[in-house]
């Protein structure tokens, strides 16, 4: 965050995407950004609202965004493994629509063991489910999938951005891209 963070000369409007109960919002503030909440969880805006009343949330989807060159920047933490793969690319081209030009993208890809990955597609197959690789059926009621760090990157430059900075670290491969 800290990368992304000074890439933002000046004080403007963050997008946090997929925001939660606001987890990342007191970064945001504290640098003098004003930050536009974006999540499809009401409940979740409603807290992120009670402990920044002064933010705006919106009861949206990453799917469903429509904004056009309107943030300096935006977010996306702890949430993209939640999305089908078919859905990356036109998250990233509304992204992209999003940003206003030159302007970065600071996003986290949650990282499971690759051996992991592929005894969770054989399980899968073996349930007889429409699966595809990197898709994690479970027992649980959240959906995870884990795209490979290459099929990432061809998806960000087919959307228009330029990679500047990535790295892993607990758990996340973490991406600073530019709309170019």
């Amino acid at each position: 965050m800290k990368k992304f963070l000074s890439l933002i000369m000046e004080p403007g409007t963050i997008l946090d995407a997929a925001c939660g109960a606001g987890r990342y919002m007191p970064m945001l503030l504290a640098e003098g950004h004003s930050v536009v909440g974006i999540d499809q969880a009401q409940g979740m805006l409603d807290q992120a609202k009670a402990k920044f009343p002064s933010v705006q949330v919106e009861k949206t989807g990453l799917q469903e965004m429509s904004y056009s060159e309107a943030f300096d920047g935006a977010i996306c933490m702890d949430a993209l493994e939640h999305v089908p793969p078919e859905d990356w690319p036109p998250i990233f081209q509304n992204f992209h629509r999003a940003l206003k030009p030159n302007r970065y993208l600071y996003f986290t890809v949650e990282v499971a063991d690759e051996q992991d990955v592929a005894q969770a597609f054989q399980q899968g197959k073996e349930m007889g489910l429409p699966i595809v690789y990197g898709e994690w059926p479970n027992n649980s009621d959240v959906y995870h999938y884990y795209p490979t760090m290459p099929q990432v990157r061809e998806w960000l430059l087919e959307s228009g951005f330029k990679l500047m900075e990535e790295d892993e670290a607990d758990g996340y491969h973490h991406f600073v891209v530019r709309k170019a």
